[in-house]
């Protein structure tokens, strides 16, 4: 991926060492049993195991449950009362020494082993769009308000960001690793078997080359808008009820796992569609409605004719490909975009650009759902990442934890994963991609570090 120049009128993100409050493993015993995965993939299954796992597990920090009798916002109070708590009992302590920590992730997919390298910092906030810090998808605003009210209560960053910045060689995180050689991490493994290791680097060289490193790279949020949002939002409340902030002070940052763009583990998987509330269509309907922007191809076996579609979008690596699963005839149409669909995306997106206009999820969304099959305004979908939990949501079977409603779907779409190349050239032309356009798997986990404000 390209870098992108250092101009006079830009500013550039800075980072910082800090000194995590981190679990104290004499106390908890193993790290594994008071980690979680980030608030907004926990459903309420995972929330109870969580809560089961450990007392001092760290759901009830990010994801603390309503508990009956309770009065509005007392989760919060809740919240920070166990982060007061930990802390005065030596459940969590403060590192002594200011760090960068290299964080590891060792995960496999289809078989295939992948390690994910990147490093926590804190990362000077910058309003998006008055810097090079990118976002690269829009934000709900429930999901702010409760993470501020979050923040506000515990005082802290809780989980991190995680970033990205172009790196093609892989200089810094080499760097990093190098300061690691004979040490060892402390680990966890996730309820996914993901395994975690985190080793604090002290070392005032390497963290100096680092930051400066660092310090001419843009930075592309890859995941934890609402939380960078959040981040800024705070700071703001603080300078004005308080008044102007030090430079150096916590609250200008937010606690960031940085990763390099170029590292090998770096893998997008796709985030595909089920939908509520619209029409049941038929597969003679789709391709109907489609006709003239794709050319359509209806594919047999039912509803698990869903792997035979997702095989072959993979197998095209194409943007313009979408599977449909038409519920009144139980058949899936996979969905091919043609010159048709560039002219019609050209006259209801016009002020986006082409590389927005060509992304799949762009395609799916403001073309075939709002316009061609002219749902717009249905309920919010319901998020899945695999063709398994595809078939799962269809059938009504189990939970989904982006699920609003028990309601049965009424239409299923598959998508292609966005690269990073279309993420950077998105981000750089400040446009926003639709709500959960990539997924990057894995998860960063809460409860490694957390990042004081106070």
């Amino acid at each position: 991926m390209g870098l992108v120049s250092s101009k006079a009128n830009q500013t550039m993100p800075q980072i910082a060492p800090f000194a995590a409050v981190r679990y104290n493993l004499n106390h908890i015993g193993s790290l594994s049993d008071v980690i979680a995965p980030p608030y907004d993939v926990i459903d309420p299954q995972l929330q109870d195991q969580l809560y089961r796992k450990h007392p001092a597990n760290v759901v009830r920090i990010i994801l603390n449950r309503s508990e009956p009798g309770d009065a509005e916002d007392e989760k919060y109070v809740r919240a920070a009362k166990f982060v007061t708590q930990w802390k005065s009992e030596g459940v969590l302590r403060q590192d002594e020494t200011c760090a960068y920590y290299v964080y590891h992730q060792t995960f496999a997919i289809e078989g295939q082993t992948f390690i994910r390298r990147g490093f926590v910092a804190r990362v000077r906030i910058q309003p998006f769009g008055e810097g090079d810090i990118y976002p690269h998808e829009e934000t709900h605003p429930k999901a702010k308000v409760d993470r501020l009210k979050l923040t506000q209560a515990t005082k802290q960053n809780n989980s991190q960001i995680f970033g990205l910045y172009p790196d093609p060689q892989n200089e810094i995180i080499s760097l990093l690793d190098a300061a690691t050689v004979g040490v060892e991490p402390v680990e966890a493994i996730d309820h996914l078997d993901v395994k975690h290791e985190l080793w604090p680097v002290t070392d005032a060289g390497v963290i100096q080359r680092v930051s400066q490193l660092m310090q001419d790279k843009p930075m592309f949020v890859a995941d934890g808008h609402h939380r960078y949002e959040t981040a800024a939002n705070y700071r703001d409340q603080i300078i004005a009820e308080d008044g102007a902030l030090p430079s150096d002070h916590p609250a200008n940052f937010v606690m960031t796992v940085l990763v390099g763009m170029s590292d090998p583990g770096m893998i997008v998987l796709p985030t595909h569609r089920l939908l509520r509330g619209t029409e049941r269509f038929s597969s003679a309907e789709i391709t109907a409605r489609l006709a003239g922007c794709f050319d359509c191809e209806i594919v047999a076996g039912g509803l698990d004719g869903a792997n035979a579609v997702w095989s072959s979008m993979q197998s095209a690596d194409d943007q313009g490909l979408i599977g449909l699963y038409a519920c009144k005839d139980d058949t899936w149409v996979l969905c091919k975009a043609n010159d048709g669909a560039a002219e019609k995306m050209q006259s209801l997106a016009p002020g986006q650009s082409k590389d927005w206009q060509c992304l799949g999820v762009s395609l799916l969304h403001r073309l075939v759902i709002d316009e061609l099959l002219q749902c717009e305004g249905h309920p919010k979908p319901t998020y899945v990442h695999d063709v398994n939990e595809v078939l799962r949501g269809m059938r009504g079977e189990g939970s989904q934890a982006e699920s609003d409603s028990d309601e049965p779907y009424t239409l299923a779409a598959l998508v292609m994963p966005a690269k990073l190349e279309r993420v950077e050239a998105i981000s750089l032309h400040k446009e926003r991609m639709p709500a959960k356009s990539t997924y990057f798997y894995p998860k960063l986990l809460s409860g490694l570090t957390f990042n004081p404000l106070a």
